[in-house]
């Protein structure tokens, strides 16, 4: 199985267009040992060019043209993806869709019942594909069932139900339902290896924990260091819980979680501009490198 990292950033990227937060500041002017970073989202495929994208961020244009195996091969029109899989209905994972919307054939979308009706009604992006390629909507399970997708050879698909919240435009913001949020595990049939992709992560449920402890990397929350992070930078007031995020650090925090589990390759994935692990020399950097637990990267290739 080949995975890709389109976009290892959290909403917004990284350096965020309007804010001047002490890494976005550090980060524009060269102060900074790191990287920039687009918004979340992995391709997964287990021959290298029929690919199935998780999520369409709002940079999938960019992310797609630098990637070489997404490109067209035949035809005058022609991509690489054949496949979206939408973890939840939050913008900074859908918005890219409206940018897929030249495809030749209605998109293949698999989301649960919850994001489908989020995306026609609060941010109706189904409803306005229609006027394009138009949309083929398959509902996901929400209690860890497999399921397959035509033409995606090799690769089996696991779905569940993860604690989080729905976006501010949803019917059910101060609701939850289940399938408001999502995670996967991906198995390779050959090879038997899996991955499990949780980028917005808010509690480590029973089911959650024995997914991770059953596969052979973790591509997880990384959003936030500590819950109230967005008001030690001087941005808001909201914490990392109330936003449906586990913060790394700290009791109960990712980072404790993880190191309960040996055996996989453990990366987080959509990480804040305000996270201090967007810095590689920061000490919460050297935590994480501590403890074999590594920061994602726009580009970062993993192949089990």
């Amino acid at each position: 199985m080949k995975i890709r990292v389109l976009g290892a950033g959290a909403g917004g990227g990284f350096p965020q267009w309007n804010c001047n937060c002490h890494n976005c500041h550090r980060i524009r002017h060269g102060d900074m040992q790191g990287r920039s970073r687009t918004q979340s989202s992995i391709a997964v495929s287990a021959d290298g060019s029929r690919w199935v994208l998780f999520n369409a961020s709002p940079d999938i244009r960019s992310q797609l043209e630098a990637f070489p195996d997404a490109w067209p091969k035949t035809g005058v029109r022609d991509s690489g993806i054949k496949a979206i899989v939408l973890i939840d209905s939050q913008i900074d994972h859908t918005t890219g869709l409206l940018m897929l919307r030249e495809s030749t054939v209605p998109l293949e979308i698999y989301c649960s019942e919850m994001v489908r009706q989020d995306l026609t009604s609060g941010f109706p992006l189904f409803t306005m594909l229609q006027h394009y390629c138009g949309v083929n909507q398959h509902e996901l399970p929400l209690d860890g069932d497999a399921f397959t997708i035509p033409g995606i050879d090799g690769l089996r698909f696991y779905s569940h139900s993860l604690k989080s919240i729905a976006p501010p435009y949803s019917p059910r913001r101060h609701h939850p339902q289940d399938g408001d949020n999502i995670g996967v595990i991906v198995e390779d049939l050959s090879s038997g290896k899996r991955l499990y992709y949780a980028p917005g992560l808010g509690e480590i449920e029973p089911h959650v924990l024995a997914a991770m402890q059953s596969v052979d990397c973790l591509l997880v929350d990384g959003t936030f260091w500590v819950n109230d992070e967005m008001g030690r930078a001087g941005i808001c007031d909201k914490r990392a819980l109330d936003l449906g995020h586990l913060p790394q650090s700290g009791p109960g925090g990712m980072m404790e979680v993880l190191g309960t589990i040996p055996g996989p390759r453990k990366i987080l994935i959509h990480i804040n501009n305000t996270n201090p692990i967007l810095d590689d020399a920061s000490p919460e950097r050297q935590q994480l490198d501590t403890v074999g637990i590594e920061v994602a990267y726009d580009g970062l290739e993993i192949n089990l």
